[in-house]
This record gives structure tokens, sequence and C-alpha cells, in this order.
């Protein structure tokens, strides 16, 4: 079953080929054997014409000795392999170029009839039955004054027609066999350079889908089925990532949302059974109520990365003022600024600055890095947020004197779930998904995000945004 059509296809080349030399054998052999005898035909009529205009009339009118006459038959039937009769319209052969004819006794070809062959000027058969063969047979006509005397026959055997024709067909087979031998080879390497690597390709992409990811399938090719095996390969490479990713975010989830639930669990019926006292009940209620909100947080986080994933990160693009949605996302920290005794500088831009992009999408990102870089950030420290043009872009900077970033996790940072050990004793509510949430954001717009960061010095976040072309938008 799996060689299905490769066994189609070898049958169908086989038939092909034995059709051919039937063909050849049959149809091809019986209208060659009728050209030649046409051909054939046409010359002797043509000769016959020749001899009858030279030789018969001057026979006819007594110019011609009987002697001289035949002597030229003779020869003439000689040079053309044939048998040449003078008959007359009783069928009496008068002079015969094989043998001299005695014309007190003469042969008589028995029921002669000029007009048996109707329009055409030759037959085949054996004459009347005056061969044991089959003879090709032209007749011509030998008038003197306008009336027919007798009739000029040239016969030939039609089995010297035939083996000119074999001559020709065996030309023929022999050609037919060499180009035979030729696709034969041409299939052989149809073989080997189209079907066995199409084959791997296809065990390949059955590994592929029973899970065997690893897999390598080996074709060094430079045209389109090389093309076709590296895109394989580069897909089992990423769908081999990807399985090891989801693997990772389900254990990070499940982690995330484990170490909440247990603690709201085991606190709840520790009240419940009157292990916590009622005077106790207060603390760690608020407990819960922040594991709570963590797990909120989470969730939110979650559906949002999901909404970027299973839709594209579809954005509702508009022309707004981003200087001025920097400084309402900046209000809103107003309260932890303050409680921290540090300041947000705005180094903004001009007096509006219009950029095209999803302006509740931006606001995430902006809430984020600002959210981010305060929770890091020391006591009595500034944090700065800039805006600049350039080269029809927007350049947005968010940057503050915190503890920084190691340099082995900078490339980390963007991944889900991941937080660097600085972070885990001051980010006690963070889910490690909002950097990747920004990220998503960013790329979604078709822009980039890059961090600069040291250790104990701060970090800086700065990400791009298309300049609108329009000086007006909606805010």
């Amino acid at each position: 079953m799996k060689n299905r059509i490769y066994m189609k296809f070898i049958l169908a080349y086989l038939l092909f080929g034995v059709l051919s030399f039937i063909a050849v054998a049959t149809l091809t052999s019986d209208l060659t054997l009728n050209h030649l005898k046409e051909k054939k035909a046409e010359s002797l009529y043509k000769v016959g014409n020749i001899i009858v205009s030279k030789y018969a009339a001057g026979f006819y009118k007594g110019e011609l000795p009987t002697d001289n006459f035949h002597n030229h038959l003779e020869a003439m039937g000689a040079y053309l392999s044939s048998t040449i009769w003078i008959v007359d319209s009783e069928g009496k052969i008068i002079i015969s170029s094989e043998e001299h004819t005695d014309l007190e006794n003469p042969t008589v070809i028995h029921n002669f009839d000029p007009t048996i062959s109707g329009s055409s000027y030759y037959q085949t058969g054996n004459f009347y039955g005056m061969f044991h063969e089959n003879m090709l047979s032209v007749m011509n006509p030998i008038t003197s004054n306008y009336k027919i005397k007798g009739y000029l026959i040239i016969l030939t055997p039609v089995s010297e027609i035939v083996a000119s024709k074999d001559r020709i067909l065996n030309i023929t087979y022999y050609t037919l066999a060499v180009i035979f031998l030729l696709s034969t080879i041409i299939m052989i390497a149809f073989t080997f350079m189209v079907y066995v690597p199409i084959r791997k390709i296809t065990t390949a992409a059955n590994e592929y889908a029973h899970g065997n990811l690893k897999y390598e399938l080996d074709i060094q090719k430079e045209d389109e089925i090389g093309y076709l095996a590296n895109t394989l390969n580069y897909m089992s490479s990423e769908l081999s990532k990807s399985e090891e990713y989801q693997k990772k975010f389900i254990a990070n989830i499940s982690h995330d949302f484990r170490s909440p639930l247990t603690s709201i669990k085991g606190y709840i019926e520790a009240i419940i059974d009157g292990t916590i006292p009622p005077e106790m009940q207060e603390k760690y209620l608020n407990i819960i109520l922040f594991e709570t909100e963590r797990l909120s947080k989470l969730t939110s986080s979650l559906l949002t990365l999901n909404d970027f994933n299973t839709k594209g990160g579809m954005l509702e693009i508009s022309n707004f003022d981003i200087n001025s949605v920097i400084k309402k996302t900046a209000s809103t920290f107003e309260g932890t600024c303050t409680s921290k005794k540090i300041s947000i500088e705005l180094i903004l831009t001009g007096h509006h600055l219009y950029v095209a992009a999803d302006m509740s999408k931006i606001q995430q990102v902006l809430y984020n890095l600002i959210d981010n870089a305060i929770k890091f950030s020391h006591n009595n420290s500034i944090i700065y947020v800039e805006t600049t043009e350039k080269n029809g872009k927007i350049f947005v900077s968010v940057k503050d004197t915190g503890i920084g970033i190691p340099k082995d996790s900078l490339k980390k940072i963007w991944d889900r779930f991941y937080k660097t050990d600085l972070s885990r004793g001051k980010d006690k509510k963070g889910t490690g998904l909002g950097l990747s949430i920004v990220r998503e954001i960013v790329q979604a717009h078709g822009e980039n995000i890059n961090v600069i960061s040291t250790e104990g010095v701060g970090s800086e976040f700065l990400f791009t945004l298309p300049l609108s072309k329009s000086l007006s938008g909606d805010i």
C-alpha cells in the first residue's frame, strides 16, 4: 500500500513500453508496408510508361524486331528485379523478360481482365494463379492509333517489399529500444532524486505525527525537495522547543498556583478548626487576601498572553498623544511613589507627540515598566520617563537607578514566569509575566524593545513606536 503510486507508475511505464512495441509491430508495420507498395508501384508505373512510349509502340508498329524488344525487356527486368510481360487483350503472353516466348503456343492468363483493378494502376496477389507467391503487379496499356493493342505488365515479389519494410522496422525497433533504455535510466535517476527523498520526507512526517520530534531528516539537496526537508527539520526543531516550553510553562503555572492555594487552604482550615485564635484571624485573612490578589493578577496576565497567542495580537490602532498617556499613567503611581519617597521625572519632547498605536495596550506597557522600576528602585530615588523623535520613530525610555539586573539574566527576563534571584526578595506579588506581556505588545506593533542594565546601578527599558502622520488623534 505504501508504494502504491510508485508501483502504478512502474506498471504504467512498462505498459507504455509494451504497447509501443505492439503499435510498431502492427499499426506501423501495416502503414509502412502500404506506403512502400504505393511507392514501388508508382516507380514501376513510371518505368512502364517509358517502356511503352519508347519500345512497345515501335514493336506494334513493326519498327522494333521481337528479339530486340525482348532484349530491352530482359535488361529492364533484371534492373528492376521484376518480371515484365507484354500481354494482348485476350491474356496471351506475347513477350516475357524471363524467357523467349513461343508465339505459336503462347502462355495464356486465364480469366484475364485488365479492368479488375478499377481505378488503381496496381494490385497484389498471385496474378490469376500465375505465381505461387504474392506479387505486386503494375499494368500499363499499350495504344496505337487510339486503340489498345495490349498491356505491359511489371510484376515484382511482395516479399522483397516486405523485406524492405522489415529493414525499416528494425531501425525503428532499435531506436525504440534505445529510447526505452534512456527512459529507464531517467526513471532510475528520478527514483533516487525524487522518489527516495519523498519517501524519507513521508517517513519523517509520520515520525513527527507520532511524537518523535527528535527524528532527523537527512536530505542534502539544493532544490525544492531539499528546501522542504530543511523546512521539516526546522518545524520539528521548533515543535520540540514548543513542547519543552509547554512542559516548562505548565510546571511554572502549577508552581505559581499551588503555593498560594496551599497557603490559602492551610490558613482557612486553621481558622475553621480554631488553630488560629480569633484575635489573630485578621492577620491571616489579610495574607489570604494578598495571595488571592496575586492569583487574580496571575490569571489576568495569563489571559492577556493567551489573547495575543490566539488572536495574533489584534490591535485597535489610533492616533494619540503619547506624552499625555505617559502623564496619566505616571499619575496613577502617586500614592506608591509618595510612600517610597520616589519621584518620577518626565522628559517629554514637545507639548504633544502623536503616535499610531493601540492606546490601551501601550498604556499597559508603560504601567508595567514604571511599576517594575518602582519595585526595584531604592527609596529617595528618581525614575526618568523620556520621549524622543528620530527618523519617523518615537523612542520611549523608562530608566531607574535601582538594583539593576544581573548580566546572566538579561536575556531571560522576557521569558514567561522568569524571576531573577534579586527580584524574589522585593517582588512578592510578581508573576514573572509582566515583561513577557510588554514584549508581546511591542512586537505586535512591529516595533522593538531593549534593555540596558548594570547590577547595582539601574536599568533602562527603551521601546519604539511609529510616529503618527496625523497631527491630531483620539486620546
